[in-house]
């Protein structure tokens, strides 16, 4: 199992107050694959230095993980699919 970094960039449409629980809700397939979350950061409402689907301002939501790398690219893939997920960086953390 590895280390993980990710990045979701959400709607700012999306209430800041229901993040938590809807997010929990999406990275489920880490736990379910044996994983473990490690920290879930949400830095709230940022503006873009350009637009992105004709919106200047998003959601960021960081989250650090432990799972394999399937399991990183199946959350990933996820993400992608949801409507209110505008971006998603997914980087391994070196094992230092």
């Amino acid at each position: 199992m590895r280390k993980y970094e990710m990045v979701v960039i959400l709607d700012p449409s999306v209430d800041e107050r229901t993040v938590a629980g809807t997010f929990e809700k999406l990275v489920q397939v880490i736990p379910n694959e044996g994983g473990t979350i490690d920290e879930v950061d949400v830095w709230g409402k940022r503006k873009f230095a350009y637009e992105i689907d004709k919106k200047s301002e998003g959601l960021y939501i960081v989250l650090q993980f432990t799972a394999k790398s399937s399991t990183a690219q199946e959350l990933d893939r996820q993400l992608g699919l949801n409507e209110s997920v505008m971006r998603t960086k997914l980087m391994r953390l070196d094992d230092k």
